[in-house]
């Protein structure tokens, strides 16, 4: 399980935060309120993935599925801000 690369979920997660990254991080410092959404979306799009490898690198079953349960809360956050 520690290696999380091979994972789909993982694959398509770091896609999406890339294209997030690319997207949203040139419109970071253009106004108030898009700033900050855009800010938010970048910190929930990379928390996707990251969360997903950190659930990958915990011993027991438990511990895995906190971490991929806060990926899953992440991506909801992020689908919520995309609307």
């Amino acid at each position: 399980m520690k290696d999380f690369k091979k994972r789909k979920a993982w694959q398509k997660a770091f896609v999406t935060a890339r294209i997030c990254v690319k997207e949203f991080s040139k419109r970071s410092n253009k106004q108030g309120f898009q700033d900050v959404l855009s800010t938010q979306l970048l910190k929930s799009s990379i928390s996707i993935p990251s969360n997903i490898a950190e659930g990958c690198g915990r011993k027991t079953t438990k511990e895995q599925m906190r971490f991929f349960e806060i990926a899953l809360g992440s991506a909801f956050e992020l689908e919520t801000q995309l609307k």
